[in-house]
C-alpha cells in the first residue's frame, strides 16, 4: 500500500529580539488556527547551542528543521541542554497544514527564502528586558548582556524588520493575534491556507437596518458626528442628489475608522496592509493584492434596500497605477501622496436620497449588537436637529502652476505634433497647480466646495496626513453584483453663464461644437474597447451618446457605455483593462500615456484615478478623480494640489485649450478665493 505524498506546509516565520512577545504570539495564533487545520509549533530556543550559539543555532534551525519542512518531510532535530551546556535527545517536528516557528534568527536571511510569511515583533528594550527575565528567571540575568549583544550583531548585517512581510510593533495586550490573522488572511502566500479564516471574515453577514428618515438632516453634520475624529474617513457623497433632474447617483456612503482596523495603501510596487499596531507589506502589484485581498460574495439586503453597497474597500486609486496596465513606470517613491489607498468599512451609512433613508450596515454575527444602529439613530437625531450652518470663509491660498501661459501652449503644439505623426488621435494634456496651505483646513474647504460645486461623485477622503476634496461629476466604471458594467465618460466643457440668455447659448454651442463632438466619440470608442476584453461578446452597448449634463459652474458632454461581465471573469482584471480612466488618456491609451510621461512634468498622483468602492458582494462604483483637490501633510507643513487638463486633438486652438484648464479649475479655485496663477 502506497501513501500519498504529503504536502508542503504554510511555513509562518515570528522573530525578533528577545522578550518582544513572539513566543506569546506564536503560542495564541497557533491556538486560533488549530480550529480548522493541523499547525505545529517550533521554538528556535531548543536548538541554539548554548548562550553564545545564535549565528550557529540559525544555521541549525535552517539545515535540520525549515529545510526538511519546506519540503514536505518530518523535521528531525537535536535538542539542546540548558542545564548541561551540551545536545540533548532528538525530537521531530511534523509536517502540519501550517508550521509557526518563532524566536531569534526565524526570518533571518539564509530562512525567508524557505519561509512563506515573515513577522517581526518589536517592542522597546526595557520592556523586552523586563518581559524576558520575567519569563526565564534569574537563569537569564547573567547572560542578558551576551545574547543581546549577538542579536545587534546579527541584525546590523541582516536587517530582518526591513525585509519582513508583517511588523507588530508593541503589542502586549493580547491584541496582536488577532491583528496578525487579519492580517494573514489577505497575504496572497497565506490566503489560500487560510481560506476558513478569510471566508469568516469576508463573509459575515451584513446587517443592514433602517436607522430613520433624511428629512430634516445636514448631511455635513452627520459624518462630522460619527467620522469626523477618526484618522481614516471617507463620505462618498452624491452632493447634487437634490439637485431638479439630478439622476445620476441617489446614494452616499459615510464610512471610516472600522472596528477591524484594516486599512491598505500602495507606493510605487509596494502595498502596505495595517491593523492597528501590525503593518504587512507585500512587493507586488496593487491590482494583484486587490484580487487576492477582495473576496465578493453573497450578501442579501433588506426590502427597500437598493444601494448596491454591502461594505467592503473604499478610497482611491491614483493615476500612477498606469505601471500596472500597460503604462510606464513613474517613480513616485519619495510623493507624499501613496499611489492608492483603501480602508474596509466593517460598519458604514448610506444615505437614500430618493426615498429619503438612512440605512446602517455593519458587519458582525447574527445575534450580536454592537450598538451601531442607535448610534446612527442618535446620531441622525442630532444633525437634523443642530444643522451644520454655513461653511466658513477660507484664507486664499496662492497657487502656482506647473506649466505657464507659454509652456502649456507649447505642449498643445507638441501634442498635435504626436498626433500628426500618427502616435496619437487624441491626448488628454494636463498640468497641475500646487499651494503651500500652512494651518489649511481640507474638511472646512471641502464643505464650501460641496455647497458651491454640487455633484453626483463626489467625495471626501481622508487618509492620515493626506485628504482628498472632489466634486467630480464623472463615474470612471461600476459593475453591479449580477455583473453589469457601466462607464460615463465626459468630454466637452463650458463654463456657465450667470445670464440664462448667454448660458442657454453656451449649452447649444457644446452640443453643436464638433470639436468637443469628435473628442467624446474617441473616447466612447476606447472605452467599447476596454469593456469588450472582460465582457460578453456582443454585450456592449451605447445607450447614451453625447448627452449634455449641467451642474453648477459647467455645462458636460457625456456618453454612457454599457457591458455585460463575462462569467467567470476577474472583476479587478476588468477594472484594470479599463484603467486609468480614458477620458484622462487620449487613444489610443497605452502609446498616448507614454506621450504623456514624456509631455508632463511629473507624477499626477491621485488626479486622474479613480475613487470609489469595493463592495463585498462583488459590485464596484468608482468615479473619476477631476475638479479635485488634495491636501498633504498637516499643520504648518500642508501643501495643496489641484491637476487640469484637456484633450488635444489635431484641430484644437491652443489658446482655446488654455482658456479650457481654466474653465475646470474655476470652481474649485473660486470656492477658495483663489484665482488661476498668471491670470
Amino acid at each position: 500500500m502506497t501513501t500519498s505524498p504529503k504536502k508542503a506546509p504554510l511555513l509562518i516565520g515570528i522573530d525578533g529580539r528577545s522578550g518582544a512577545g513572539k513566543t506569546t504570539l506564536a503560542v495564541e495564533l497557533s491556538a486560533r488556527l488549530r480550529a480548522h487545520r493541523s499547525v505545529s509549533l517550533f521554538h528556535i530556543e531548543d536548538i541554539y547551542p548554548g548562550w553564545d550559539g545564535l549565528e550557529a543555532g540559525i544555521r541549525r534551525y535552517v539545515d535540520t528543521v525549515l529545510t526538511p519542512l519546506s519540503t514536505a518531510h518530518d523535521a528531525e532535530w537535536t535538542t539542546w541542554d540548558w542545564s548541561a551546556d551540551d545536545d540533548g535527545p532528538r525530537k521531530t517536528t511534523p509536517v502540519a497544514d501550517v508550521v509557526v516557528i518563532e524566536g531569534v534568527g526565524a526570518c533571518s536571511e539564509a530562512a525567508r527564502d524557505l519561509l512563506d510569511v515573515t513577522i517581526w515583533v518589536e517592542a522597546e528594550e526595557p520592556e523586552r528586558k523586563a518581559r524576558a527575565l520575567d519569563r526565564d528567571g534569574e537563569t537569564y540575568i547573567p547572560f542578558w548582556d551576551t545574547w543581546a549583544g549577538q542579536e545587534t550583531g546579527w541584525l546590523a548585517d541582516d536587517p530582518v524588520p526591513e525585509r519582513a512581510d508583517i511588523l507588530v510593533r508593541n503589542q502586549a495586550d493580547g491584541t496582536a493575534v488577532s491583528q496578525v490573522l487579519d492580517l494573514l488572511c489577505h497575504h496572497p502566500a497565506a490566503a489560500t491556507a487560510l481560506a476558513p479564516e478569510h471566508a469568516w471574515l469576508a463573509s459575515r453577514p451584513v446587517t443592514i437596518e433602517a436607522a430613520g428618515p433624511l428629512d430634516g438632516v445636514d448631511p455635513e453634520r452627520l459624518f462630522h458626528s460619527l467620522f469626523g475624529s477618526l484618522e481614516r474617513a471617507v463620505w462618498l457623497d452624491s452632493s447634487d442628489a437634490g439637485r431638479p433632474g439630478s439622476t445620476r447617483n441617489r446614494f452616499s456612503i459615510l464610512a471610516g475608522g472600522p472596528a477591524l482596523g484594516l486599512a491598505a495603501t500602495h507606493r510605487a510596487g509596494t502595498t502596505e496592509l495595517s491593523r492597528d499596531a501590525a503593518v504587512a507589506r507585500f512587493d507586488l502589484p496593487f491590482f494583484r493584492w486587490l484580487g487576492t485581498a477582495w473576496t465578493p460574495t453573497t450578501t442579501p439586503a433588506p426590502d427597500g434596500y437598493d444601494c448596491p453597497f454591502r461594505l467592503g474597500w473604499l478610497g482611491w486609486l491614483g493615476y500612477e497605477l498606469k505601471r500596472e496596465t500597460g503604462g510606464s513606470d513613474v517613480d513616485t517613491s519619495a510623493a507624499a501622496v501613496p499611489d492608492a489607498a483603501l480602508l474596509f468599512a466593517d460598519r458604514a451609512v448610506v444615505l437614500d436620497h430618493e426615498r429619503g433613508t438612512a440605512w446602517a450596515l455593519s458587519l458582525v454575527l447574527p445575534g450580536d449588537d454592537d450598538g451601531w444602529t442607535a448610534t446612527v439613530r442618535h446620531a441622525l437625531e442630532a444633525a437634523r436637529q443642530a444643522p451644520a450652518g454655513p461653511a466658513p470663509g477660507l484664507a486664499a491660498p496662492a497657487f502656482t502652476a506647473r506649466d505657464s501661459h507659454r509652456s502649456y501652449l507649447e505642449k498643445v503644439v507638441a501634442s498635435q505634433d504626436q498626433i500628426r505623426e500618427g502616435n496619437s488621435y487624441e491626448v488628454c494634456l494636463t498640468t497641475t497647480l500646487s499651494a503651500p496651505a500652512p494651518g489649511f483646513d481640507p474638511w472646512e474647504a471641502y464643505r464650501a466646495l460641496r455647497r458651491r460645486n454640487p455633484a453626483p461623485f463626489a467625495s471626501f477622503l481622508r487618509f492620515g496626513a493626506v485628504t482628498v476634496a472632489s466634486t467630480s461629476p464623472e463615474r470612471f466604471l461600476s459593475i453591479g453584483a449580477s455583473g453589469d458594467m457601466l462607464a460615463e465618460p465626459i468630454k466637452g466643457t463650458r463654463r456657465r453663464s450667470p445670464d440664462p440668455t448667454e448660458d442657454a447659448a453656451l449649452k447649444v454651442d457644446l452640443a453643436t461644437s464638433l470639436k468637443d463632438r469628435a473628442e467624446n466619440v474617441m473616447i466612447v470608442d476606447l472605452l467599447r474597447n476596454d469593456l469588450s476584453h472582460f465582457s460578453v461578446p456582443g454585450s456592449v452597448t451605447v445607450p447614451r451618446l453625447l448627452a449634455i449634463e449641467s451642474y453648477a459652474t459647467v455645462h458636460q458632454m457625456v456618453s454612457s457605455i454599457g457591458a455585460q461581465l463575462a462569467p467567470g471573469a476577474s472583476r479587478v482584471e476588468a477594472i484594470a483593462a479599463a484603467f486609468p480612466a480614458g477620458s484622462m488618456t487620449g487613444a489610443p491609451k497605452i502609446s498616448t500615456m507614454d506621450i504623456l510621461d514624456g509631455l508632463e512634468d511629473g507624477p499626477r498622483g491621485v488626479y486622474s484615478g479613480a475613487v470609489g468602492y469595493f463592495s463585498l458582494d462583488g459590485s464596484v462604483d468608482l468615479s473619476v478623480v477631476i475638479r479635485t483637490l488634495v491636501a498633504a501633510g498637516s499643520g504648518e507643513d500642508t501643501v495643496l494640489s489641484l491637476g487640469v487638463g484637456g484633450a488635444i486633438t489635431a484641430d484644437s486652438d491652443p489658446e482655446d485649450e488654455y482658456q479650457e484648464i481654466r474653465t475646470k479649475a474655476f470652481g474649485v479655485l473660486s470656492t477658495l478665493g483663489a484665482e488661476y496663477p498668471g491670470a
